[in-house]
């Protein structure tokens, strides 16, 4: 099932029976927050009364294995799944980079709001900027993605993995794990830790993810009444934008053990979209991350310019760049949720 349902613009803005919902949300500081976010926009713009229902994911309570070996980012996402099929819940709040490609059946992406900055952030206590770092420094971060892209910008880099919430990677940083972290400047700004951002990668030096930044809102695919009233909240430019991003992922076989970026430069000019995209093999993120541990595979980078005025054209230039990149010598994974 498609991970995104087309809905046509909501003719009522609260419609009858829909009075108080409940969002379900993972507990930490970042997703209390985007879950308040949409709270806030639910109550100001529809009228509704809201609760939260705050529940630990898997992927919340496994920190001790990267995401790629223990059923990637979509264990950020089942319980909350579960907590709407029981009717615990009735929406579900996510980062839109957390949410699998294809939804498992019965459930529907409602709408995708607008989107914060999606670029990566350098963080140090020490380094002003990844130029900055000595040879050999330590780097912390367990996104695959990020480390081919780290490792073909400064090969010299010692990558460790790198989990746990905002605040706790934050604090492994502090206490001298690392010299650098990298991560979401997105969750940084939300949480007003923007200070703590030394440097952010244009997408040029580091192409980031399908969908960082967006925020995305879940719902049982039969909740007809929610799926138009949730229309109201939809930023369109951004849910073209990130439908095309997560098309090429979607047709690459997307997962967290595939190391894939995919990122729209925005608008060019009236309805043109421009689609970059990046892919690393696999045996790129698992080489020895130590100075000096041979030549690495090179990336597969793409861009691809289309009209994108509606979703299908989205998913066409999606398709496109995905196809440009298995030219390139990318390699379809044909497994797994989104990286």
């Amino acid at each position: 099932m498609t991970s995104r349902l087309r809905v046509s613009a909501v003719s009522e803005p609260n419609p009858p029976g829909i009075k108080k919902v409940v969002i379900a949300t993972r507990e930490s500081r970042l997703a209390l927050w985007q879950a308040e976010h949409v709270k806030a926009l639910l109550q100001a713009r529809l009228g509704w009364q809201v609760e939260l229902l705050g529940m630990t994911t898997q992927g919340d309570q496994i920190l001790d294995r990267s995401l790629s070996k223990v059923g990637g980012k979509g264990l950020f996402v089942k319980e909350l799944e579960v907590a709407l099929s029981e009717g615990r819940a009735d929406i579900a709040v996510h980062s839109l980079k957390d949410v699998p490609m294809d939804l498992p059946e019965g459930f529907a992406l409602a709408c995708v709001l607008e989107r914060e900055d999606p670029r990566d952030a350098f963080v140090s206590n020490q380094f002003a900027a990844l130029a900055d770092l000595p040879q050999g420094a330590v780097v912390g971060t367990s996104s695959l993605r990020r480390l081919v892209l780290l490792k073909a910008l400064r090969p010299d880099l010692v990558i460790q993995p790198l989990r746990g919430n905002l605040d706790t990677r934050l604090r492994k940083l502090d206490e001298g794990q690392y010299h650098a972290i990298v991560l979401a400047a997105a969750g940084l700004k939300r949480l007003g830790l923007e200070s703590r951002i030394r440097a952010t990668f244009e997408p040029a030096q580091m192409l980031p993810a399908a969908g960082q930044g967006a925020l995305g809102i879940e719902v049982r695919a039969d909740r007809a009444d929610l799926l138009a009233a949730l229309a109201a909240l939809a930023h369109t430019p951004t849910w073209l934008a990130v439908t095309a991003e997560r098309t090429v992922s979607r047709a690459m076989g997307g997962s967290c053990s595939m190391p894939l970026a995919a990122f729209t430069q925005g608008t060019a000019a009236g309805d043109a979209m421009q689609l970059n995209a990046a892919w690393g093999d696999p045996a790129t993120a698992e080489a020895p991350t130590t100075p000096g541990a041979g030549p690495l595979a090179p990336l597969v980078q793409v861009n691809r310019t289309a009209q994108v005025r509606n979703f299908a054209e989205a998913e066409a230039l999606g398709e496109a760049v995905a196809a440009q990149l298995r030219a390139g010598g990318a390699v379809w994974a044909g497994k797994g949720p989104d990286a």
